[in-house]
């Protein structure tokens, strides 16, 4: 019984956080953001959204919940493993000369059915570890 619900909680999870992604990216768009990537995937981590802000690129994490405060749910250890995958991504691309940064996109969905309330956080964390190559 316990994997049959932990199984079922991860797949909740997948559309909660798919839910999330896709209203994030609408807001970012509707800034004047482009979307560049959905779902960076590494063995080192995944990145929510790749954008770009003018000639800067900005690797987004999503954080969607029912209540509460989301964007304190991007730990250090969380900010490490987004650092990694940030640079794998660079890297694989040729972009090492391009100026970046982290975002953080939070995400309240009411429970009564109203509109999510959304709070982006500009430049919310720097590189962290063995991974830092911006600053």
């Amino acid at each position: 019984m316990p994997e049959k619900a932990s199984k079922v909680r991860a797949l909740w999870n997948r559309v909660f956080g798919d839910r999330g992604e896709k209203e994030a990216a609408r807001f970012l768009r509707a800034r004047g953001m482009k979307i560049l990537v959905r779902g960076y995937r590494t063995g080192l981590g995944e990145i929510d959204l790749v954008a770009l802000d003018g000639d800067v690129i900005v690797f987004v994490e999503v954080k969607s919940r029912r209540g509460g405060t989301p964007a304190e749910a991007v730990t250090p250890e969380k900010q490490r493993r987004l650092t990694l995958a940030a640079l794998h991504f660079l890297k694989k691309r040729g972009l090492l000369d391009r100026r970046s940064r982290f975002d953080v996109v939070a995400i309240v969905w009411p429970d009564d059915g109203r509109p999510p309330q959304v709070e982006h956080f500009r430049d919310a964390f720097e590189a962290r570890g063995r991974g830092q190559m911006f600053r």
